[in-house]
């Protein structure tokens, strides 16, 4: 599995996508809302998803605000030309094909980088699915970072960064709290919107 670039401690992403994320909300008649949690490492949850129109809006979104952003991406995208476009965003293959211990080695990365915000869509897929993957809990509580809920809501055309919290490690009261944040939030597609539910909570 590819590296996770390095990032500054600041997690400060560069002018020119600071500008170009901003004219992507603009253009679009999206806006930003929250802020920026002050930690030198964070995992985003990205939902709902349910539309390819996602990534732009959320990296338009996270270079609003200024910072950096890795995300996950299924390795079937990594393909000549693409590849590099996919990697210069930050952008992280996934083998999903395989076990390739993904958790342990997500988590020891960013324990070990100056400063990772990396971007997680539980859902795994655009379209409706009975379970989150717990992937992104285990690499939070592995690693000892905070959660950060990243939001895309449709129906205000409005991205943000909203809830932030420590896991407790209790997985039914930890995801209360993020089922309650994301219930009110609508896709782009609302009838592809996963139930927020890990299978360990059952």
């Amino acid at each position: 599995m590819q590296r996770i670039p390095p990032q500054h401690p600041a997690q400060k992403c560069s002018g020119f996508a600071y500008y170009f994320g901003r004219f992507l909300i603009k253009i679009f008649g999206w806006r930003v809302e929250g802020g920026v949690p002050e930690s030198k490492h964070m995992l985003i949850i990205a939902a709902p998803h349910t539309s390819n129109w996602d990534a732009l809006f959320l990296l338009g979104a996270a270079y609003s605000f200024g910072i950096r952003v890795n995300w996950l991406v299924k390795n079937s995208f990594f393909v000549p030309v693409l590849a590099q476009m996919i990697t210069y965003f930050g952008g992280v293959p996934v083998d999903r094909s395989r076990a390739t211990n993904m958790v342990s080695r997500l988590a020891d990365q960013i324990r070990n980088s100056d400063g990772t915000n990396l971007v997680v869509p539980p859902a795994g897929t655009r379209s409706y699915t009975e379970y989150w993957k717990s992937g992104f809990y285990r690499i939070a509580l592995e690693a000892n970072i905070p959660v950060v809920c990243g939001y895309l809501d449709y129906d205000r055309k409005v991205a943000g960064l909203g809830l932030t919290f420590e896991l407790s490690g209790e997985v039914k009261e930890d995801m209360a709290r993020i089922r309650e944040f994301y219930e009110p939030l609508v896709g782009k597609y609302p009838d592809k919107k996963s139930r927020i539910l890990l299978k360990e909570e059952e």
